[in-house]
């Protein structure tokens, strides 16, 4: 490996001066690159010669872009056979984030610095920390498949220290939407009495279960009667059903788990077991449906058909109406024909009902609560890691140190 100054005039006279360095990289090709300074040449060599001493050097013209290598990715996580929802988010991020802002740009240019800037060009683009997270992991999984293909030496993305950099942007995202609140976030006990109480016909079932059972709308969605224990009061958790009602693994292997269910879900679920859920597979002479007998295959919560059913139903046929039956609503500036103002549900999403039963585990038996440890309340929602539970439910455990414990501790401590 040498450096050497080349001297040159260009068509007006002028002289140019400018420093190449000749190698020969660990393909046996002989490579040669300019730099308009000694200092960046002599840079250049110095990893140069260590990566290609360790077999790892790939050289420019050796190099493929971004969005070439996206392409291998995509390729290599549909081999896989990763879930169509996790490719569609990969797709997503590379058509709307990555090729627009880097993916002309060569992977042996796509450096720690580099990275950086990008990151930095999403958040003035108006990306959300969340989301700019979301989107360096996936360059940096794109990195990593290029790496594994020759393509790139380094991953950029993976050398750049994220460990600070990735719990500043988390409490930065926590300081953004603040705790959850109950009566805000999470359904009160008044509230979700005024809920059950309501509760009738299909959805009934459904509903109960969320509410006292703490599932995913994806794992209710996904879940056969072979999952169900009505002997042993229990729910098992083995699969789920995404957003394109493909069934799938749960999240995590956390998430495939055992959740106890009491006596109201029970009854509820063998009548329902009975009765509505069995598929349609005919009507008899007086136009009344002729059920499917349940089998252990068969959807818990199928829809008509038998088949997967969709989260916008559940929402806005079981969970929005139901809320506004139980007076359980917000007022909207609209009003209707009589010029009474229109209701609301006061909470849109199923996770509202998740969080209720998140704080019915924590709160204290003499509080209306389970009183679980934490531990306990992270195998039962299927966290993936206690942090997660203690990060989103951590304010709601007693601190054990409340006015009436301290005055019963300074009693027995003072006489």
């Amino acid at each position: 490996m040498s450096i050497r100054k080349r001297t040159w005039l260009t068509g007006k006279g002028e002289e140019k001066t400018a420093w190449v360095v000749d190698y020969v990289d660990t393909k046996g090709t002989r490579r040669l690159k300019t730099f308009a300074k000694k200092k960046d040449a002599d840079q250049f060599a110095a990893t140069a010669k260590v990566e290609v001493k360790e077999g790892v050097h790939v050289a420019d013209s050796a190099s493929a872009t971004v969005k070439q290598a996206g392409s291998f990715w995509m390729a290599s996580a549909q081999a896989a056979g990763l879930e169509r929802s996790t490719i569609n988010q990969y797709r997503q991020h590379l058509d709307l984030h990555i090729y627009p802002l880097i993916g002309d740009t060569l992977l042996s240019k796509l450096t720690v610095p580099a990275v950086r800037d990008f990151e930095d060009r999403l958040r003035e683009a108006g990306r959300s920390s969340a989301m700019v997270r979301k989107v360096l992991v996936s360059l940096g999984s794109l990195l990593a498949d290029a790496q594994e293909r020759g393509l790139v030496v380094r991953n950029a993305v993976r050398e750049k220290s994220r460990a600070r950099t990735k719990g500043k942007e988390r409490r930065q995202e926590r300081r953004h939407k603040g705790k959850l609140k109950v009566g805000v976030d999470i359904p009160t006990r008044e509230e979700i009495k005024a809920i059950v109480g309501a509760l009738d016909g299909r959805w009934r079932p459904l509903l109960l279960t969320a509410i006292f059972a703490g599932l995913r709308a994806s794992e209710l969605r996904g879940m056969r009667w072979r999952d169900v224990d009505l002997e042993k009061r229990e729910l098992h958790v083995r699969q789920r059903a995404d957003r394109f009602n493909d069934i799938g693994r749960p999240k995590s292997e956390a998430g495939e788990r055992t959740v106890p269910i009491p006596p109201m879900v029970v009854n509820t679920l063998k009548e329902w077991k009975l009765g509505y859920s069995r598929p349609i597979i005919g009507r008899d002479e007086d136009g009344k449906a002729i059920r499917e007998d349940a089998k252990p295959d068969h959807l818990v919560f199928a829809n008509g058909s038998g088949n997967v059913e969709s989260l916008g139903n559940i929402i806005n046929r079981g969970l929005v109406p139901v809320q506004v039956a139980a007076g359980v609503s917000v007022a909207t500036d609209k009003q209707d024909e009589d010029g009474n103002t229109v209701m609301a549900a006061k909470y849109t999403g199923m996770h509202a009902l998740r969080h209720f039963y998140a704080s019915w585990c924590i709160n204290r038996p003499q509080d209306g609560g389970l009183g679980l440890p934490p531990k306990v309340v992270q195998e039962r929602l299927g966290h993936s890691s206690i942090v997660i539970t203690m990060d989103v439910y951590g304010h709601l455990f007693p601190r054990g140190d409340d006015a009436d414990e301290m005055a019963a501790a300074e009693k027995s401590l003072l006489g």
